[in-house]
This record gives structure tokens, sequence and C-alpha cells, in this order.
């Protein structure tokens, strides 16, 4: 696809669809508009509770957005049962921007000054558009996800988008539902306005649960 800018990236958002590649070495981007949707109720969010126990913890440093190059970086390198990523050059380059826009965010998790997990999304109006995730520590790209879960319900959000459904994002309650649905929700969502930083950038482990069970 020749001259894809940032700017066909947030249309594309707008219009349902998202960007990939064939892999890491692949300069070509193309775009994605599947039949099935994966998307994470806010509002009926499944927390195990396990990992419940584990968040109440602080096991990592939490950090919003001080690092967002190295964790897209993280999430495109290959690693053990992912030999091969979708995020190439060009990709990494146009979400860079979009974070220098103020309309993409990530959540890191820390131990010891080392980035441990992460994940990063899209944010447009009140919808969030969840890319990658990465861990190389137990739990980490989970405790990521529960704080991002956290701040979008205290922030006013209406739609996560995890685009395609995985068994690891199944135990929190994802669902599957038709692009027709999905566009309505992605209009409804569109509409608003929500702010990804009401939740404090430091908050805990406590204040992010207790920010999941008030939208239970």
């Amino acid at each position: 696809m020749d001259a894809f800018t940032v700017d066909d990236l947030v249309a594309c958002y707008r219009r349902g669809v998202f960007p990939m590649a064939d892999s890491r070495e692949d300069e070509s981007i193309f775009l994605i508009d599947p039949e099935r949707r994966g998307v994470l109720p806010l509002d009926g969010f499944h927390l195990p509770r396990r990992l419940a126990r584990t968040i109440r913890s602080d096991p990592y440093e939490v950090r919003i957005d001080t690092a967002f190059d190295a964790v897209v970086e993280a999430c495109a390198a290959s690693g053990p049962g992912r030999i091969e990523t979708w995020i190439n050059g060009p990709i990494q380059k146009m979400y860079s921007d979009l974070f220098s826009r103020g309309a993409a965010h990530c959540v890191e998790c820390w131990a010891d000054g080392i980035l441990v997990g992460g994940l990063y999304g899209v944010s447009l109006g009140s919808a969030f558009f969840g890319e990658s995730m990465f861990s190389i520590r137990r739990d980490a790209s989970k405790i990521a996800l529960v704080h991002l879960v956290a701040r979008l319900i205290e922030g006013g959000y209406r739609l996560l988008d995890t685009q395609f459904i995985t068994d690891h994002l199944k135990q929190f309650g994802t669902t599957e539902i038709s692009r027709s649905d999905y566009q309505k929700r992605l209009r409804r969502a569109l509409q608003d306005q929500a702010d990804f930083y009401r939740l404090t950038t430091g908050a805990s482990g406590e204040e992010a649960l207790q920010a999941i069970s008030q939208a239970s």
C-alpha cells in the first residue's frame, strides 16, 4: 500500500478497519475488516480470583505512557510461541506518530527498572482499540490489561475492541460480535469523548480493582 499515512490510519479506525503486515520484515501493509470482531465488555469484565490477589500485591510498578516505543518494540519482537509478528517498521512508525498526537497509549509493567510487560492501543472518542501486548514475567501482560480496563472504565470509555478473540482474552469475558453490531457500537463510541488520564497515572492495584468493581 503506497503512501499510507497516519491520517489514513486514523480514518481506518474510524470506519472499523485496522492495519497488519504479513511479517516483521515485510514493509507492506494491508487492512483487516473481520466478519467477527472481538470486544471486551467494560461492564462485564471477568477478573480471575488468583489474578485479583496478585494485583492487590502490586508485584510490578505500573506506568502509563512513559515508554511507548519500547512497548511497541517488545510487542513486535519474536519470542517463545511467537516466531513471526505482524508489526513491521512502517506500522511502528505510524503508531509512534499517533502517540505523539495523543491518540495512542500504553500501559507498562516494570520490575527493578526493567520493562517486563505491557500493551498499547489507539484511543479515539470513547473507543479504545487494543493492538498488542507482551510479557516476559508472570502475569505482567494480564496486570497491564486489568489496569487498562480500570482506566477505560474510570475515563468513560464505551468500547474496548480486541480485534480478534483468543483463549487468553476469553478468560476476561471477551466475546465475538458481528461486523454490523461492531459498526453500531463503534459509531456510538466515536460520538463521545473519554479521558484516558482520569484515573491517576500512579494508580495502585487496589484502586484499579475498585474502578472495575464499580462497573460490574
